[in-house]
């Protein structure tokens, strides 16, 4: 897989995910497999670019590379400048969001709004790529509605414009994340374009992978939410797309060894109070169907320090660990399922 000149080391990439794919999380994914990671949206308002969150967001020191950065805006020009200035900043790749569907994305007409109007759409791409010598991608939806399906347009304007490659999500932004991905729209926009196509959306296993790579044509897949405590997730379907076999689950202490690494890394880079609250939603995606899980977050939620967090965290997953031969797990029906010791259930 090849974006401008830079080659991947396989076809899986993290999707960028707002309050998610900080700089902590994008290196445990590249660790734990993914070929590339994009970063949280960027907004290409000026008056923002001085303000910790954004100062945070451009922070990519250390990371393995091709460092990717998107950006988001409606302003042909502003959007050009953000390039520019992420560029300056270490971006190795430009990702123009148009695929985001939040009603305060949408509000300011950035993001899946854009899809409403092809030469606003035409002119940003444009001006962003003649902005900077890097590769600029695009990641986009199907189109606005259901009623109202323009991926291929889009698809064949970035394609005249210059971009290097085109993330696409298999819904419109009226569907959100209702209703199954579109993966036959993926298949008919890549089998209409000349530049490389990553598919998004629902990859949620080894298995899915390998079939939506097989279905769409697609060069890549992008995978999002399936990530989300489960950032091994990369190597299974590495692992899978190479051998057809799976993998076995994580052992417990592996989990614990890279809950708490990953704790460590946002500890430091969020500080104290803010590490510690943005640190509880991934303890809460990491445990979700462990047994005793739901009490156990109850009462992490409560704690105010990054130290007695870190403490609950390793002694709830010592506790697991150490029970007798067989763990207890629920699954989303929250009916029990037995698994041996050794390994937990990716939820």
């Amino acid at each position: 897989m090849r974006i401008g000149s830079y080659t991947l080391k396989n076809r899986l990439i993290v999707a960028p995910m707002a309050g998610v794919t900080d700089r902590p999380f994008r290196m445990l994914c590249k660790q734990l497999g993914a070929g590339m990671a994009v970063s949280e949206m960027i907004t290409s308002n000026k008056a923002l670019w001085t303000t910790a969150k954004t100062l945070r967001r451009a922070d990519h020191a250390g990371e393995v590379e091709p460092i990717s950065v998107q950006i988001a805006g409606s302003d042909p020009a502003q959007m050009a400048e953000a390039a520019r200035l992420n560029v300056e900043r270490g971006a190795q790749i430009i990702d123009i969001n148009m695929g985001c569907p939040a009603k305060k994305v949408c509000n300011v007409a950035a993001g899946s709004a854009l899809l409403r109007d092809e030469a606003l759409v035409g002119r940003i791409l444009e001006a962003v790529v003649k902005a900077v010598d890097v590769p600029v991608t695009l990641k986009t939806r199907t189109g606005w509605s259901p009623e109202h399906r323009n991926a291929l347009r889009v698809a064949r304007l970035a394609e005249d414009c210059g971009i290097a490659a085109l993330a696409l999500h298999g819904r419109t932004r009226e569907d959100m994340y209702r209703g199954a991905a579109e993966y036959d729209t993926i298949r008919e926009v890549k089998r209409q374009i000349r530049i490389p196509l990553i598919a998004n959306g629902d990859i949620d296993t080894p298995q899915k992978a390998q079939w939506v790579l097989e279905h769409t044509g697609a060069d890549a897949i992008m995978i999002g939410r399936a990530a989300q405590g489960r950032p091994w997730i990369f190597r299974e379907i590495q692992h899978f797309l190479e051998s057809g076999e799976c993998l076995p689950p994580p052992k417990v202490s592996e989990i614990r060894q890279l809950l708490l690494g990953h704790l460590d890394e946002l500890y430091q880079f969020y500080g104290e109070y803010s590490g510690c609250r943005i640190a509880r939603k991934h303890i809460a995606w990491y445990t979700k169907g462990l047994q005793g899980g739901n009490a156990f977050r109850q009462q992490m939620y409560q704690l105010e320090s990054t130290a007695e967090q870190r403490l609950a965290v390793a002694a709830y997953l010592d506790r697991l660990a150490g029970d007798s031969e067989r763990l207890v797990y629920l699954d989303g029906a929250g009916e029990a399922l037995d698994h041996d010791s050794e390994t937990v259930v990716d939820g």
